[in-house]
Protein backbone atom coordinates (compact mmCIF):
# COMPACT_ATOMS: atom_id res chain seq x y z
CA UNK A 1 0.00 0.00 0.00
CA UNK A 2 2.84 2.40 0.90
CA UNK A 3 4.64 1.62 -2.36
CA UNK A 4 1.47 2.46 -4.34
CA UNK A 5 1.13 5.78 -2.53
CA UNK A 6 4.76 6.67 -3.21
CA UNK A 7 4.34 5.71 -6.87
CA UNK A 8 1.19 7.86 -7.13
CA UNK A 9 2.97 10.86 -5.57
CA UNK A 10 5.93 10.49 -7.96
CA UNK A 11 3.61 10.27 -10.98
CA UNK A 12 1.68 13.31 -9.76
CA UNK A 13 4.90 15.32 -9.29
CA UNK A 14 6.21 14.35 -12.71
CA UNK A 15 2.88 15.28 -14.31
CA UNK A 16 2.82 18.64 -12.53
CA UNK A 17 6.42 19.32 -13.53
CA UNK A 18 5.66 18.52 -17.17
CA UNK A 19 2.68 20.88 -17.17
CA UNK A 20 4.74 23.63 -15.58
CA UNK A 21 7.38 23.17 -18.27
CA UNK A 22 4.99 23.93 -21.13
CA UNK A 23 6.09 27.17 -22.71
CA UNK A 24 3.10 29.11 -23.98
CA UNK A 25 3.74 32.00 -26.32
CA UNK A 26 2.51 34.55 -23.77
CA UNK A 27 4.90 33.15 -21.16
CA UNK A 28 7.82 33.28 -23.59
CA UNK A 29 7.10 36.94 -24.35
CA UNK A 30 7.01 37.85 -20.65
CA UNK A 31 10.26 36.01 -19.95
CA UNK A 32 11.98 37.72 -22.88
CA UNK A 33 10.99 41.21 -21.73
CA UNK A 34 12.13 40.49 -18.18
CA UNK A 35 15.33 38.52 -18.85
CA UNK A 36 16.78 39.46 -22.24
CA UNK A 37 20.19 41.11 -21.62
CA UNK A 38 20.21 43.09 -24.85
CA UNK A 39 16.95 44.80 -23.92
CA UNK A 40 18.26 45.39 -20.39
CA UNK A 41 21.41 47.09 -21.66
CA UNK A 42 19.35 49.35 -23.93
CA UNK A 43 17.16 50.32 -20.99
CA UNK A 44 20.31 51.07 -18.96
CA UNK A 45 21.59 53.19 -21.86
CA UNK A 46 18.38 55.22 -21.87
CA UNK A 47 18.59 55.68 -18.09
CA UNK A 48 22.16 56.93 -18.47
CA UNK A 49 21.30 59.33 -21.29
CA UNK A 50 18.33 60.77 -19.41
CA UNK A 51 20.76 62.13 -16.78
CA UNK A 52 22.89 64.08 -19.27
CA UNK A 53 20.54 67.05 -19.69
CA UNK A 54 20.86 68.17 -16.08
CA UNK A 55 24.64 67.89 -16.29
CA UNK A 56 25.17 69.95 -19.44
CA UNK A 57 22.64 72.62 -18.47
CA UNK A 58 24.51 73.47 -15.27
CA UNK A 59 27.19 76.14 -15.04
CA UNK A 60 30.82 74.94 -14.80
CA UNK A 61 32.04 74.51 -11.24
CA UNK A 62 33.37 77.75 -9.73
CA UNK A 63 37.09 77.97 -8.98
CA UNK A 64 38.38 78.99 -5.56
CA UNK A 65 41.98 80.18 -5.50
CA UNK A 66 44.54 81.11 -2.83
CA UNK A 67 47.58 83.16 -3.88
CA UNK A 68 50.67 84.72 -2.33
CA UNK A 69 51.35 87.88 -4.36
CA UNK A 70 54.50 89.99 -4.66
CA UNK A 71 56.47 88.02 -2.09
CA UNK A 72 60.07 89.39 -1.65
CA UNK A 73 62.46 86.56 -2.35
CA UNK A 74 65.33 88.08 -0.35
CA UNK A 75 63.55 87.78 2.98
CA UNK A 76 60.06 86.34 2.37
CA UNK A 77 58.88 88.95 4.88
CA UNK A 78 55.19 89.73 4.48
CA UNK A 79 55.65 93.20 6.03
CA UNK A 80 58.59 94.28 3.87
CA UNK A 81 56.79 95.38 0.67
CA UNK A 82 53.55 97.31 0.30
CA UNK A 83 52.24 95.12 -2.52
CA UNK A 84 52.80 91.82 -0.75
CA UNK A 85 49.47 90.21 0.04
CA UNK A 86 47.84 86.89 0.77
CA UNK A 87 44.93 86.62 -1.64
CA UNK A 88 41.87 84.42 -1.79
CA UNK A 89 39.19 84.55 -4.47
CA UNK A 90 36.49 82.85 -6.44
CA UNK A 91 35.87 82.84 -10.21
CA UNK A 92 33.03 81.55 -12.38
CA UNK A 93 32.96 80.72 -16.09
CA UNK A 94 29.72 81.80 -17.79
CA UNK A 95 28.92 80.51 -21.31
CA UNK A 96 27.22 82.93 -23.64
CA UNK A 97 23.46 83.23 -23.17
CA UNK A 98 21.61 80.24 -24.69
CA UNK A 99 24.50 77.78 -24.89
CA UNK A 100 23.53 75.82 -21.79
CA UNK A 101 19.89 75.57 -22.82
CA UNK A 102 20.89 74.34 -26.28
CA UNK A 103 23.19 71.72 -24.73
CA UNK A 104 20.32 70.55 -22.53
CA UNK A 105 17.95 70.52 -25.50
CA UNK A 106 20.35 68.35 -27.50
CA UNK A 107 20.70 65.91 -24.59
CA UNK A 108 16.91 65.75 -24.16
CA UNK A 109 16.39 64.88 -27.82
CA UNK A 110 19.11 62.21 -27.66
CA UNK A 111 17.55 60.72 -24.53
CA UNK A 112 14.14 60.69 -26.21
CA UNK A 113 15.69 58.92 -29.21
CA UNK A 114 17.22 56.37 -26.83
CA UNK A 115 13.77 55.78 -25.30
CA UNK A 116 12.33 55.05 -28.73
CA UNK A 117 15.29 52.76 -29.41
CA UNK A 118 14.31 50.75 -26.33
CA UNK A 119 10.74 50.48 -27.63
CA UNK A 120 11.99 49.45 -31.07
CA UNK A 121 14.29 46.80 -29.62
CA UNK A 122 11.50 45.47 -27.39
CA UNK A 123 9.17 45.12 -30.38
CA UNK A 124 11.88 43.39 -32.43
CA UNK A 125 12.64 41.09 -29.50
CA UNK A 126 8.97 40.12 -29.17
CA UNK A 127 8.79 39.56 -32.92
CA UNK A 128 11.84 37.28 -32.85
CA UNK A 129 10.42 35.34 -29.91
CA UNK A 130 7.12 34.86 -31.76
CA UNK A 131 8.85 33.78 -34.97
CA UNK A 132 11.10 31.27 -33.20
CA UNK A 133 8.22 30.00 -31.08
CA UNK A 134 6.00 29.40 -34.10
CA UNK A 135 8.86 27.80 -35.99
CA UNK A 136 9.43 25.46 -33.06
CA UNK A 137 5.73 24.67 -32.92
CA UNK A 138 5.73 23.79 -36.62
CA UNK A 139 8.78 21.54 -36.14
CA UNK A 140 7.19 19.82 -33.15
CA UNK A 141 4.04 19.15 -35.16
CA UNK A 142 6.16 17.91 -38.06
CA UNK A 143 7.86 15.40 -35.77
CA UNK A 144 4.49 14.24 -34.45
CA UNK A 145 3.24 13.73 -38.01
CA UNK A 146 6.44 11.90 -38.93
CA UNK A 147 6.05 9.56 -35.96
CA UNK A 148 2.40 8.89 -36.82
CA UNK A 149 3.31 8.12 -40.42
CA UNK A 150 6.14 5.87 -39.32
CA UNK A 151 3.61 3.85 -37.34
CA UNK A 152 1.25 3.75 -40.33
CA UNK A 153 4.01 2.62 -42.65
CA UNK A 154 4.93 -0.11 -40.18
CA UNK A 155 1.31 -1.25 -40.36
CA UNK A 156 1.51 -1.13 -44.17
CA UNK A 157 4.67 -3.24 -44.00
CA UNK A 158 2.92 -5.81 -41.81
CA UNK A 159 -0.05 -5.89 -44.20
CA UNK A 160 2.21 -6.22 -47.23
CA UNK A 161 4.32 -8.90 -45.54
CA UNK A 162 1.24 -10.88 -44.55
CA UNK A 163 -0.16 -10.70 -48.08
CA UNK A 164 3.22 -11.74 -49.48
CA UNK A 165 3.50 -14.69 -47.11
CA UNK A 166 0.10 -16.00 -48.16
CA UNK A 167 0.93 -15.50 -51.82
CA UNK A 168 -1.41 -12.56 -52.43
CA UNK A 169 1.21 -9.81 -52.52
CA UNK A 170 4.63 -8.95 -53.87
CA UNK A 171 7.96 -8.74 -52.09
CA UNK A 172 8.61 -5.41 -53.78
CA UNK A 173 5.64 -3.99 -51.87
CA UNK A 174 7.36 -4.81 -48.60
CA UNK A 175 10.65 -3.34 -49.81
CA UNK A 176 8.90 -0.21 -51.06
CA UNK A 177 7.22 0.39 -47.70
CA UNK A 178 10.52 -0.18 -45.91
CA UNK A 179 12.19 2.37 -48.20
CA UNK A 180 9.53 4.97 -47.43
CA UNK A 181 9.96 4.24 -43.73
CA UNK A 182 13.72 4.83 -44.06
CA UNK A 183 13.01 8.15 -45.80
CA UNK A 184 10.82 9.16 -42.87
CA UNK A 185 13.61 8.27 -40.45
CA UNK A 186 15.96 10.48 -42.47
CA UNK A 187 13.36 13.26 -42.38
CA UNK A 188 13.07 12.83 -38.62
CA UNK A 189 16.84 13.22 -38.15
CA UNK A 190 16.92 16.40 -40.23
CA UNK A 191 13.86 17.87 -38.51
CA UNK A 192 15.27 17.17 -35.06
CA UNK A 193 18.52 18.94 -36.03
CA UNK A 194 16.62 22.02 -37.22
CA UNK A 195 14.48 21.92 -34.08
CA UNK A 196 17.59 22.04 -31.87
CA UNK A 197 18.80 25.09 -33.80
CA UNK A 198 15.59 27.06 -33.23
CA UNK A 199 15.37 25.81 -29.67
CA UNK A 200 18.82 27.28 -29.00
CA UNK A 201 17.81 30.57 -30.62
CA UNK A 202 14.66 30.86 -28.53
CA UNK A 203 16.54 29.97 -25.34
CA UNK A 204 19.08 32.67 -26.15
CA UNK A 205 16.29 35.25 -26.49
CA UNK A 206 14.92 34.10 -23.13
CA UNK A 207 18.41 34.20 -21.55
CA UNK A 208 18.36 30.46 -20.80
CA UNK A 209 20.85 27.67 -21.51
CA UNK A 210 20.90 26.90 -25.23
CA UNK A 211 20.30 23.17 -24.70
CA UNK A 212 17.35 23.59 -22.32
CA UNK A 213 14.43 21.53 -23.59
CA UNK A 214 11.31 23.43 -24.60
CA UNK A 215 7.90 21.83 -24.36
CA UNK A 216 5.14 23.56 -26.32
CA UNK A 217 1.36 23.21 -25.99
CA UNK A 218 -0.31 20.72 -28.31
CA UNK A 219 -3.23 22.99 -29.17
CA UNK A 220 -2.89 26.56 -30.43
CA UNK A 221 -5.32 29.03 -32.02
CA UNK A 222 -5.30 28.39 -35.76
CA UNK A 223 -7.39 31.38 -36.81
CA UNK A 224 -5.81 33.81 -39.26
CA UNK A 225 -7.84 37.02 -39.25
CA UNK A 226 -7.83 39.29 -42.30
CA UNK A 227 -5.46 42.25 -42.19
CA UNK A 228 -6.30 45.91 -42.45
CA UNK A 229 -5.80 47.66 -45.76
CA UNK A 230 -2.13 48.02 -46.68
CA UNK A 231 -2.42 51.81 -46.99
CA UNK A 232 -3.87 52.01 -43.47
CA UNK A 233 -0.89 50.04 -42.20
CA UNK A 234 1.43 52.58 -43.85
CA UNK A 235 -0.33 55.43 -42.04
CA UNK A 236 -0.21 53.58 -38.74
CA UNK A 237 3.51 52.88 -39.08
CA UNK A 238 4.27 56.53 -39.84
CA UNK A 239 2.75 57.51 -36.49
CA UNK A 240 3.65 54.56 -34.26
CA UNK A 241 6.93 53.04 -35.53
CA UNK A 242 9.43 53.68 -32.75
CA UNK A 243 12.42 53.62 -35.11
CA UNK A 244 10.93 56.45 -37.19
CA UNK A 245 10.31 58.47 -34.01
CA UNK A 246 13.91 57.87 -32.97
CA UNK A 247 15.11 59.15 -36.33
CA UNK A 248 13.00 62.30 -35.89
CA UNK A 249 14.47 62.91 -32.44
CA UNK A 250 17.95 62.53 -33.91
CA UNK A 251 17.07 65.22 -36.45
CA UNK A 252 15.98 67.54 -33.63
CA UNK A 253 19.21 66.80 -31.77
CA UNK A 254 21.24 67.57 -34.90
CA UNK A 255 19.39 70.89 -35.29
CA UNK A 256 20.18 71.81 -31.69
CA UNK A 257 23.85 70.91 -32.16
CA UNK A 258 23.96 73.11 -35.24
CA UNK A 259 22.47 76.04 -33.30
CA UNK A 260 24.99 75.46 -30.52
CA UNK A 261 27.86 75.43 -33.02
CA UNK A 262 26.71 78.82 -34.32
CA UNK A 263 26.58 80.10 -30.74
CA UNK A 264 30.24 79.15 -30.35
CA UNK A 265 31.07 82.13 -32.56
CA UNK A 266 30.08 84.26 -29.57
CA UNK A 267 32.39 84.71 -26.57
CA UNK A 268 32.23 83.01 -23.18
CA UNK A 269 32.92 84.98 -20.02
CA UNK A 270 34.74 84.48 -16.77
CA UNK A 271 34.11 86.61 -13.68
CA UNK A 272 36.19 86.56 -10.52
CA UNK A 273 36.37 88.36 -7.17
CA UNK A 274 39.58 88.32 -5.11
CA UNK A 275 40.39 89.65 -1.65
CA UNK A 276 44.02 90.36 -0.70
CA UNK A 277 45.10 90.75 2.91
CA UNK A 278 48.23 92.79 3.72
CA UNK A 279 50.36 92.89 6.90
CA UNK A 280 51.25 96.19 8.63
CA UNK A 281 54.75 97.37 7.74
CA UNK A 282 57.76 97.26 10.04
CA UNK A 283 57.17 100.86 11.14
CA UNK A 284 53.72 100.00 12.42
CA UNK A 285 51.86 101.73 9.62
CA UNK A 286 48.56 100.10 8.74
CA UNK A 287 48.13 98.71 5.25
CA UNK A 288 44.64 98.46 3.78
CA UNK A 289 43.48 95.14 2.34
CA UNK A 290 42.79 95.00 -1.41
CA UNK A 291 39.72 93.89 -3.38
CA UNK A 292 40.07 92.86 -7.02
CA UNK A 293 37.40 92.12 -9.63
CA UNK A 294 38.29 90.29 -12.84
CA UNK A 295 36.24 89.89 -16.03
CA UNK A 296 37.59 88.04 -19.08
CA UNK A 297 36.14 86.69 -22.30
CA UNK A 298 37.15 84.33 -25.07
CA UNK A 299 37.96 85.75 -28.49
CA UNK A 300 37.17 83.38 -31.41
CA UNK A 301 39.97 84.58 -33.65
CA UNK A 302 40.34 81.11 -35.23
CA UNK A 303 36.67 80.93 -36.23
CA UNK A 304 37.41 80.16 -39.88
CA UNK A 305 39.33 76.97 -39.04
CA UNK A 306 37.49 76.01 -35.86
CA UNK A 307 33.96 77.27 -35.19
CA UNK A 308 32.99 77.58 -38.85
CA UNK A 309 34.23 74.08 -39.57
CA UNK A 310 32.15 72.81 -36.67
CA UNK A 311 29.11 74.54 -38.18
CA UNK A 312 29.79 72.82 -41.51
CA UNK A 313 30.17 69.48 -39.71
CA UNK A 314 26.87 69.71 -37.83
CA UNK A 315 25.06 70.99 -40.90
CA UNK A 316 26.22 67.89 -42.80
CA UNK A 317 25.17 65.67 -39.87
CA UNK A 318 21.71 67.26 -39.95
CA UNK A 319 21.42 66.47 -43.67
CA UNK A 320 22.56 62.92 -42.93
CA UNK A 321 19.89 62.44 -40.26
CA UNK A 322 17.18 63.67 -42.63
CA UNK A 323 18.26 61.19 -45.28
CA UNK A 324 18.36 58.43 -42.68
CA UNK A 325 14.74 59.16 -41.78
CA UNK A 326 13.71 59.14 -45.43
CA UNK A 327 15.57 55.89 -46.07
CA UNK A 328 14.04 54.27 -43.00
CA UNK A 329 10.54 55.33 -44.04
CA UNK A 330 11.05 53.83 -47.51
CA UNK A 331 12.37 50.62 -45.94
CA UNK A 332 9.44 50.51 -43.52
CA UNK A 333 6.90 50.64 -46.34
CA UNK A 334 8.81 47.97 -48.25
CA UNK A 335 8.90 45.74 -45.15
CA UNK A 336 5.17 46.24 -44.58
CA UNK A 337 4.37 45.26 -48.17
CA UNK A 338 6.61 42.20 -47.97
CA UNK A 339 5.17 40.94 -44.67
CA UNK A 340 1.65 41.81 -45.82
CA UNK A 341 2.07 39.76 -49.01
CA UNK A 342 3.56 36.82 -47.10
CA UNK A 343 0.69 36.82 -44.60
CA UNK A 344 -1.94 36.93 -47.34
CA UNK A 345 -0.29 34.09 -49.24
CA UNK A 346 0.13 31.81 -46.23
CA UNK A 347 -3.33 32.62 -44.89
CA UNK A 348 -4.94 31.52 -48.16
CA UNK A 349 -2.77 28.41 -48.36
CA UNK A 350 -3.58 27.44 -44.76
CA UNK A 351 -7.32 27.70 -45.45
CA UNK A 352 -6.92 25.66 -48.66
CA UNK A 353 -4.97 22.91 -46.89
CA UNK A 354 -7.27 22.83 -43.86
CA UNK A 355 -10.61 22.89 -45.63
CA UNK A 356 -9.86 21.31 -48.99
CA UNK A 357 -6.65 19.45 -49.67
CA UNK A 358 -6.13 17.56 -46.38
CA UNK A 359 -9.72 16.27 -46.01
CA UNK A 360 -9.63 15.10 -49.64
CA UNK A 361 -6.24 13.44 -49.16
CA UNK A 362 -7.51 11.63 -46.02
CA UNK A 363 -10.48 10.30 -47.93
CA UNK A 364 -8.17 9.13 -50.70
CA UNK A 365 -5.91 7.26 -48.27
CA UNK A 366 -8.85 5.62 -46.50
CA UNK A 367 -10.35 4.54 -49.82
CA UNK A 368 -7.07 3.16 -51.13
CA UNK A 369 -6.36 1.29 -47.91
CA UNK A 370 -9.74 -0.38 -48.07
CA UNK A 371 -9.20 -1.20 -51.74
CA UNK A 372 -5.73 -2.58 -51.16
CA UNK A 373 -6.95 -4.99 -48.51
CA UNK A 374 -9.26 -6.55 -51.10
CA UNK A 375 -6.65 -6.41 -53.88
CA UNK A 376 -8.31 -3.61 -55.83
CA UNK A 377 -5.58 -0.98 -55.35
CA UNK A 378 -1.89 -1.17 -56.13
CA UNK A 379 0.34 -0.98 -53.05
CA UNK A 380 2.57 1.69 -54.62
CA UNK A 381 -0.40 4.02 -55.02
CA UNK A 382 -1.45 3.36 -51.44
CA UNK A 383 1.97 4.32 -50.10
CA UNK A 384 2.19 7.35 -52.34
CA UNK A 385 -1.20 8.58 -51.18
CA UNK A 386 -0.15 8.25 -47.54
CA UNK A 387 3.14 10.08 -48.18
CA UNK A 388 1.22 12.81 -50.01
CA UNK A 389 -1.14 13.22 -47.08
CA UNK A 390 1.82 13.41 -44.73
CA UNK A 391 3.39 16.14 -46.88
CA UNK A 392 0.14 18.12 -47.00
CA UNK A 393 -0.26 17.98 -43.21
CA UNK A 394 3.28 19.25 -42.70
CA UNK A 395 2.75 21.97 -45.29
CA UNK A 396 -0.38 23.11 -43.47
CA UNK A 397 1.45 23.62 -40.19
CA UNK A 398 4.30 25.28 -42.04
CA UNK A 399 1.98 27.76 -43.75
CA UNK A 400 0.18 28.47 -40.48
CA UNK A 401 3.54 29.05 -38.78
CA UNK A 402 4.75 31.33 -41.59
CA UNK A 403 1.53 33.34 -41.46
CA UNK A 404 1.92 33.84 -37.70
CA UNK A 405 5.55 34.86 -38.23
CA UNK A 406 4.55 37.37 -40.92
CA UNK A 407 1.98 38.84 -38.52
CA UNK A 408 4.67 39.14 -35.84
CA UNK A 409 6.89 40.98 -38.32
CA UNK A 410 4.05 43.35 -39.22
CA UNK A 411 3.42 44.20 -35.58
CA UNK A 412 7.10 45.01 -35.04
CA UNK A 413 7.30 47.07 -38.23
CA UNK A 414 4.16 49.08 -37.50
CA UNK A 415 4.76 49.40 -33.78
CA UNK A 416 1.40 48.24 -32.46
CA UNK A 417 -0.80 45.14 -32.29
CA UNK A 418 -3.76 46.55 -34.24
CA UNK A 419 -3.06 45.04 -37.66
CA UNK A 420 -6.27 43.06 -38.14
CA UNK A 421 -9.64 44.25 -39.35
Amino acid sequence: MLARQVTFIVILCVTSFAKADILHLSSALKIAVQENPNLAQMQARYSAMSTISAQVSSLPDPVISFNALNMPVDSFDLAQENMTQMQGGISQSIPFFGKLSLSAETADYQAEAAKYDVTELRLRLLSHVKQNWWMLFYLHRSLNIIHLNQNLLRQFINIARTKYEVGEGLQQDVLLAQLELSKLLDKQIKTEAILKKYQAQLNALLSRPANQLIQLPKIVPETLAPLKNETLLYSAAENTRALLSSRRENIHAAQSRLKLAKKDLLPDFKVGVFYGGRVDNTLGQTRADLLSVKVSMTVPIFAASKQQKAIDQYNSELIQQRYLLKEQWNQTRADISSAYSEYQQHQQQAVLFKQGIIPQAKQTVASMLAGYQVNKVDFLNLVRSQVTLYNYEIQYWQTLSLAKQAAAQLIAIIGKEEIYE
